[in-house]
């Protein structure tokens, strides 16, 4: 009987030394508390909204205020994805990430000067095809001095931005493989030799995927994907589908619970 209360009692000890399970913090009594953090996905910015997809440079500066209020911590992409994978042992608390999808522009013209003047780290999700090409798009050489700044990462958003449901109902089998394959592998080959950085993360076009697009993305070299299923992210989630909250110019962040 003495050694039986012996072992559970030296299992009990050792059981509270271990760490948090990946994803979890402990509290103050012990306790497990799942992470759940809010990735927030933006397009365009402006002085004026222009379109629904356009947030006002005022619009996104309150929207910063609140969460700096509120104890936010805007922490990179490849911090969350780093400790989902157990690269990294911790988060900061109220810890969230920005993401802007396309490369417009106005990412060059409007939001730039405020990252740097508030120090804020953002991903861009671009797809190549439209860079010093479209009007609306960034240039190769913005995208450039933008990464000298530390301040933002660059990640695939396809080649082109196709909607993977026209297409696959356009093409044959074989031939819409082939396109999935080219627009994830041109994407991220197109990137990384412009801007020397290393892409692995990718934003689902219209947030649009499946699990054949999971497996040729996964094929493709791609370790974690972003989704807009409108909702906090934590590891119970596929990270090849991790959740967005997609922001408009009317969207106060309290409805989203942060």
């Amino acid at each position: 009987m003495k050694n039986s209360l012996l072992i559970l009692t030296i299992l009990v000890l050792l059981l509270s030394w271990l760490p948090p399970a990946k994803g979890e913090l402990r509290d103050t009594k012990g306790g497990l508390q799942e992470i759940q953090i809010p990735i927030l996905l933006y397009h365009r910015f402006g002085p004026v909204v222009a379109d629904s997809m356009t947030v006002t440079t005022n619009t996104f500066e309150s929207q910063m205020k609140y969460l700096k209020d509120n104890g936010y911590i805007v922490i990179r992409l490849r911090q969350f994805v780093d400790y989902y994978l157990g690269k990294r042992q911790s988060l900061p608390s109220h810890s969230l990430v920005i993401t802007v999808d396309d490369g417009h522009k106005s990412v060059y013209t409007d939001l730039f000067p405020f990252l740097k003047k508030y120090r804020i780290p953002v991903t861009l999700f671009v797809y190549p095809s439209a860079l010093s090409n479209a009007s609306y798009a960034m240039t190769w050489d913005q995208l450039r001095e933008m990464k000298e700044s530390g301040l933002l990462d660059f990640q695939s958003h396809t080649f082109w931005h196709p909607n993977f449901k026209n297409e696959k109902k356009r093409l044959k089998p074989a031939e819409y493989e082939n396109f999935v394959k080219t627009q994830l592998k041109k994407s991220k080959e197109k990137l990384e030799r412009e801007l020397n950085v290393k892409v692995d993360m990718l934003a689902w076009p219209f947030g649009i995927y499946d699990d054949e697009l999971i497996n040729k993305a996964i094929g493709a070299g791609y370790v974690a994907a972003l989704s807009m299923d409108r909702r906090h992210t934590s590891i119970s989630d596929n990270i090849m589908a991790l959740p967005r909250y997609l922001i408009g110019n009317t969207d106060t962040l309290s409805r989203y619970k942060l």
